[in-house]
């Protein structure tokens, strides 16, 4: 069997990481990858220590607004399908990349399967809800990472081909974690000690796009008085520039980091202050508190294990969390058993 699998974004690289693995001890995997995230601190550096496959196509296809990013991608995609004719097409996530591909495939008959289907935020304002309904509802097996994810497809009417595999970042982080307290010198590169700073990222739209609440979030981190290591991705420092800033001499900013450094800045951190999807999980499978910087999540386990707390991008209750959210000792194991990526190569086997 000849398996699309189809990338362009930082976390799948991690969910592609464990799972081409598993795939190619049983078929042929032809990796594409979009382009979608470019920057080398945003690609290469994943591919590289995450050992995964050179794509077979790199499409190239970069920045731009929501139409023109999807549409070029879906032009070179049927163009891949049209000459590789593959038996499945795969994707992960909620990306651009995701919706796509799966679009890409369905309008050619060719079978579609989606790591991660069934998350749902619920915000039909926000694109990764459109492109996660939309490609659940083109999609032919669907591998759903929790029972909430199971149940929200069954809601919408989708039950057959649906699959509770666990979670494929899970299996990531357990099999990294280790590789990076060996390989990481990024704590020592800035001179951080276990414990000792708050982690942040901050990349979606509705944040950096929003000068009002971008502004709101750059306070909060000024005003907390902690020292917090600040990833900082592209779009995001380009958008700092173009408001008025506070003094931060609390706030270390810092270019985004590869997976391995990444894993090692969660694990020692105090707390994480983020409002990617991936992060809130790793900090769960990391036992680290995560506050999250946006008004609702598709990870609701997290915050109902009492392990992440949801601000928006309030100021006020940001500060309120960094100095009060504890977490409870309790974990369950919502996002499987770490073999997520041999579930679904079983499945896809049989």
């Amino acid at each position: 069997m000849k398996v699309i699998s189809i990338v362009g974004a930082r976390p799948q690289f991690v969910k592609a990481a464990p799972l081409s693995k598993k795939l190619r001890e049983k078929f042929t995997e032809v990796l594409v990858h979009t382009g979608q995230h470019y920057d080398p601190n945003m690609s290469e550096v994943f591919f590289k220590e995450l050992e995964i496959p050179e794509p077979d196509y790199n499409l190239g296809v970069g920045s731009g607004s929501h139409g023109e990013q999807t549409g070029k991608m879906l032009i070179e995609i049927e163009k891949v399908l049209t000459k590789e004719k593959p038996d499945l097409v795969l994707v992960y996530g909620d990306t651009n990349s995701t919706i796509a591909g799966s679009l890409a495939a369905a309008k050619l008959h060719i079978k579609v399967a989606h790591v991660e289907a069934g998350a749902r935020s619920f915000n039909r304002l926000l694109p990764e809800e459109i492109n996660r309904v939309v490609t659940d509802h083109l999609s032919d097996l669907l591998f759903c990472p929790t029972e909430t994810a199971v149940k929200n497809l069954e809601k919408e009417g989708i039950t057959s081909g649906v699959f509770k595999t666990g979670d494929v970042m899970y299996d990531a982080v357990l099999q990294f974690s280790k590789i990076a307290k060996q390989k990481s010198k990024i704590l020592e590169k800035l001179q951080l000690e276990t414990g000792s700073y708050l982690y942040a990222t901050v990349h979606r739209a509705e944040n950096t796009d929003n000068p009002k609440n971008l502004r709101s979030i750059i306070e909060a981190f000024s005003r907390s008085g902690e020292k917090i290591v600040f990833s900082v991705h592209p779009r995001t420092r380009k958008m700092l520039k173009e408001i008025e800033l506070p003094p931060l001499p609390n706030v270390m900013m810092i270019d985004p980091v590869g997976y391995l450094d990444n894993l090692v800045l969660e694990e020692n951190a105090r707390k994480i202050l983020t409002d990617s999807g991936g992060m809130q999980k790793e900090a769960y499978f990391l036992k680290v508190p995560c506050i999250t910087m946006r008004n609702e999540t598709e990870w609701v386990e997290t915050v109902k294990d009492g392990w992440n707390v949801l601000v928006g991008a309030d100021k006020e209750k940001i500060q309120k969390a960094i100095e009060q959210f504890k977490p409870n000792d309790k974990q369950s194991n919502h996002f499987g058993d770490g073999n997520a990526s041999g579930k679904i190569a079983a499945i896809l086997n049989e």
